[in-house]
């Protein structure tokens, strides 16, 4: 009997994938615990156009993440902070910092998550931090850091 998963199983495959089991197996734990539907002509036709749908939103999401990408690699964030004579900052720069920066200067909505510092920022000048847009989809942004 030709199944569709409605959830993972395992030694079985994934969310919907259409496998063959056999029919005791189907009938008596897969259908009734809610991890398969029978693979009719029209759930065949709901599991392709949902995958379709998926599809084409991971396409968009990705092209939105590229655009993003090259709108950061133009941009310098700007930070003003205490420090010392030396230049050593009283507290530090964090990607929160960072983030809430984007948001009001430039209206770059990104999570604090998605910026890489390799370190707090606790000294005035320069840096490098890489902010992670999507699977394979990354871009450097260069944060300065001034006197306040």
């Amino acid at each position: 009997m030709k199944v569709i998963l409605k959830a993972d199983v395992k030694g079985l495959g994934k969310k919907d994938n259409l496998v063959e089991v056999s029919d005791g197996y189907a009938r008596n734990f897969l259908l009734p615990k809610g991890l398969a539907i029978e693979a009719s002509a029209s759930n065949i036709n709901v599991m392709k156009s949902k995958n379709e749908s998926e599809k084409m939103k991971k396409e968009k999401e990705l092209a939105k993440a590229k655009e993003t990408a090259e709108k950061i690699k133009n941009i310098t964030v700007v930070l003003k902070a205490k420090a010392s004579e030396s230049g050593k900052l009283f507290g530090s720069i964090t990607n929160k910092d960072v983030s809430d920066k984007l948001k009001s200067d430039f209206k770059l909505d990104i999570d604090k998550k998605q910026i890489i510092l390799e370190d707090a920022i606790k000294s005035l000048g320069t840096t490098e931090a890489n902010v992670k847009l999507y699977p394979e989809v990354s871009a450097k942004l260069k944060i300065k850091i001034e006197q306040e």
